[in-house]
């Protein structure tokens, strides 16, 4: 099998600035990858590799020039890839997370014709769809209750507000008016503090949150503070889902090290940012065997990315509302099936799919 593979850069431009405690995003830029074969260049499977400023550890100013020999190896044939193996060693793609989920991901999409179908089950099949909580973004009060009004509008059972980014009290306040309208038998809340809170703070902050009736919180301190999270996930009257933790941890032995070492109730998986579909589907099994329960999030891809994720998840059973409700963050998206109806995503097969950029 003669392969070519191609790459097209792409910036998407936020709707709106798209704060975390780590600071704003107005843009996205990503990589998309195709993937055809000589025999058939009509036939065209694409991944996006689309990794995170600040986060993911392969956002680095080489990214295209590794592009660019990944694109070198296979088309001339130095590296072959074979349809449903692992991605070959010789790319050298463990330290480059978002180029292995793409590559890995249009190799899927060839494999099934080309089509954005990379699984056959009831999602792709347009027969269910997906829970998922509704992400409300940082910023002042107002901004933060006119997102979580069209939320509960939308028929969402779960939102997913990101804390951290403004005073407590005032996030506290957020919360308590969401509660005094929304009772926890109505109304799933997630928090995630994208490692805001110090570890001296912490356990304070976790029972203030606590009032609430909250899910989960992720990530409340920054990765890496192993000893401390290991205490948190220990004693939290919140329970903790660990979040930027995964990152940068490769192979089996260090993910069982890691679950073993802290013991959280929750992991949450990236694929950009944890090493793509096969590394997250390890997570899982090894998660599973330990009785911790976890769930999928876009790293803020497009569509591309986002649909690859969500097909992979619904080859799961699913227990809990899943964070894939990013579709609509760009002006500039990928025209796609994908669509949101009363807090579920789903999968319109009489939609089309938008053509790539130029």
């Amino acid at each position: 099998m003669s392969l070519k593979l191609h790459y097209i850069p792409f910036t998407l431009q936020f709707k709106f600035d798209a704060r975390t405690s780590r600071g704003a995003i107005k843009e996205h830029k990503v990589y998309y990858i195709s993937l055809s074969e000589d025999a058939q260049p009509e036939v065209i499977g694409v991944g996006e590799c689309a990794p995170l400023a600040g986060l993911s550890i392969d956002y680095r100013p080489d990214l295209e020039e590794k592009i660019k020999e990944v694109a070198d190896l296979i088309n001339s044939q130095k590296v072959k890839l074979e349809k449903g193996a692992p991605l070959p060693e010789e790319l050298k793609l463990q330290q480059w997370p978002a180029l292995y989920f793409a590559l890995e991901t249009a190799l899927l999409d060839l494999k099934n014709g080309g089509k954005r179908l990379l699984y056959k089950n009831s999602f792709s099949r347009g027969e269910a769809g997906v829970p998922i909580n509704g992400l409300i973004w940082m910023g002042d009060a107002d901004f933060m209750q006119e997102q979580i009004a069209k939320k509960l509008k939308g028929g969402y059972t779960c939102l997913k507000l990101k804390i951290g980014g403004l005073d407590f009290g005032q996030e506290l306040e957020i919360l308590q008016s969401i509660r005094e309208r929304t009772p926890a038998d109505c109304l799933t809340i997630r928090v995630d503090a994208n490692g805001a809170f110090s570890p001296q703070e912490a356990f304070k902050k976790l029972e203030r949150l606590a009032k609430y009736d909250i899910h989960s919180i992720e990530q409340p301190i920054k990765q890496g503070q192993h000893k401390q999270m290991a205490e948190l996930c220990a004693y939290s009257p919140v329970p903790i889902a660990l979040d930027e933790e995964l990152i940068g941890v490769l192979g089996k032995d260090s993910k069982e090290e890691l679950l073993d070492k802290i013991k959280p109730p929750y992991i949450i998986l990236k694929p950009t940012l944890v090493g793509g579909l096969a590394s997250s589907a390890e997570w899982i099994a090894l998660a599973e065997e330990r009785s911790i329960d976890w769930w999928m999030t876009s790293a803020l891809e497009s569509n591309i990315g986002l649909n690859a994720i969500s097909q992979f998840t619904a080859q799961h059973d699913i227990t809990l509302p899943q964070g894939l409700g990013t579709g609509q963050l760009y002006h500039n998206n990928i025209a796609s099936p994908l669509q949101i109806r009363n807090g579920e995503l789903w999968y319109e097969q009489e939609q089309s799919w938008g053509e790539l950029p130029s």
